[in-house]
C-alpha cells in the first residue's frame, strides 16, 4: 500500500541505486510514490525493481560519476538527489570524495529541494584508511556545494542479501576452525530497511533534517567474535574460533587477493559505533532492529539440512 509522502510525484535521482543498499532505498521511494531515476554504472543490476513500480514511475540511467556531464544529465529535472556511492576499489578519493561534490554542485544548479549524502561512521580526513578519508572529503565537498544537504553516517549495514553476514556465513559453513580478525572490535550493525527509511525521511523533510549530520547504529554493540558465534549458532554448527593477533591479521589483509583489504581491516579494527556527537535513529522516529531478530531465519539455508535441521535434531537423527 503506497505511503502518503511529500515525495509523491517528485523525481528523485538515486546515485548508486543498483547496489545492495540502493535497491532497498529505491523500494522505499517507490512505495512513497516518487518518480525514481536509478543512476548507476550498471543500472541493469537494478532491473529487479521493475515489478515494484507503476507505469512511468521508474527509469534507469547509465552514469559515470567521474564525468561531470554524465552526472548533470542524470540530475536534470530532478527534485531530490540521493548519493549512496561507496566502494573499496578504484580511486576512492575521486569516487567518494570529488564525485560527491560534483553531484552536489549539479543538484544546486538544478535547483533541487533536497539532497542526502550517505557517508559512513568513521569518516575522517585524518584516518589512515583511504576509505574514511574519501568519505570525509565527500561530506566536505557536499556541504560546500549544497549546504542544506543531509549527511547520513551508517554503521555496517546488514540484510539478508548483504556481503557482510553472508561472507562470514559461507566461511563458517565450510570451515570447522576459523580465524577471527579484530575479535574485540565492536560493531553496531544496522538493518538495511531501518537505514533506508532514515534516508528517505531525510529526503522527505529537508526543512527538518537539511544541513544536519546523523549517525545510525543498531541497538547492540557486538564484537566480531560474538557475531561469528551468533552466525555459527544460527547455522546449528559447532565451530572453533581463533582470535588473531592484530599484526598477523593486518599482514594478511595487506596481501593481494584476500577477502579483506587493508582499508577494511583498519576500519574493522577501530570498530563501528556511534560517537554520541550526532543525533541518530531517534530523530527519525525509528526503533532500530537487532541482528537477533533476523539471523536465525536467514541462516536456515546454511544449515546442513536446511529448514529440516531442527526437525531432524529433535527426532535424534543428527
Amino acid at each position: 500500500m503506497p505511503v502518503r509522502s511529500s515525495l509523491s510525484g517528485k523525481l528523485v535521482t538515486l546515485f548508486g541505486g543498483s547496489g545492495f543498499f540502493g535497491t532497498h532505498v529505491a523500494q522505499a521511494l517507490l512505495e512513497r510514490g516518487a518518480r525514481l531515476r536509478v543512476a548507476s554504472r550498471h543500472p541493469e543490476q537494478a532491473y529487479t525493481l521493475k515489478p515494484l513500480a507503476n507505469l512511468g514511475q521508474l527509469q534507469f540511467a547509465r552514469c559515470n560519476i567521474l564525468d561531470e556531464r554524465s552526472v548533470q544529465a542524470c540530475v536534470q529535472g530532478a527534485d531530490v538527489v540521493i548519493n549512496l556511492v561507496g566502494s573499496f576499489e578504484g580511486n576512492l578519493m575521486r569516487l567518494m570524495g570529488e564525485a560527491a561534490g560534483t553531484i552536489a554542485a549539479a543538484a544546486t544548479a538544478e535547483g533541487c529541494s533536497a539532497m542526502v549524502q550517505v557517508s559512513a561512521i568513521g569518516a575522517d580526513s585524518e584516518s589512515s584508511a583511504e576509505y574514511a578519508q574519501a568519505k570525509a572529503l565527500g561530506e566536505q565537498l557536499v556541504r560546500e556545494a549544497f549546504p542544506k544537504a543531509t549527511v547520513i553516517r551508517p554503521s555496517i549495514i546488514f540484510g539478508q542479501d548483504d556481503n557482510f553476514l553472508n561472507m562470514f556465513a559461507g566461511l563458517i559453513q565450510m570451515m570447522p576452525v576459523l580465524p577471527v580478525f579484530g575479535p574485540e572490535a565492536k560493531l553496531q550493525l544496522v538493518h538495511v530497511d531501518d537505514c533506508a527509511e532514515a534516508v528517505v525521511l531525510a529526503a522527505e523533510n529537508p526543512g527538518k533534517h537539511g544541513g544536519k549530520t546523523y549517525e545510525l547504529g543498531g541497538p547492540d554493540a557486538l564484537s566480531m567474535m560474538e557475531i561469528n558465534r551468533k552466525i555459527a549458532d544460527a547455522q546449528r554448527r559447532k565451530r572453533t574460533f581463533l582470535p588473531m593477533p592484530d599484526a598477523l591479521s593486518g599482514a594478511f589483509a595487506a596481501l593481494p587477493g584476500t577477502p579483506m583489504g587493508s582499508d577494511q581491516w583498519t576500519l574493522l579494527k577501530q570498530g563501528s559505533r556511534v560517537s554520541g556527537d550526532y543525533q541518530g535513529f531517534k530523530a527519525f522516529g525509528i526503533e532500530p532492529a537487532p541482528l537477533d531478530l533476523y539471523l536465525d531465519r536467514w541462516m536456515t539455508h546454511y544449515r546442513k539440512h536446511g529448514r529440516f535441521s531442527d526437525k531432524l535434531a529433535s527426532a535424534g537423527k543428527m
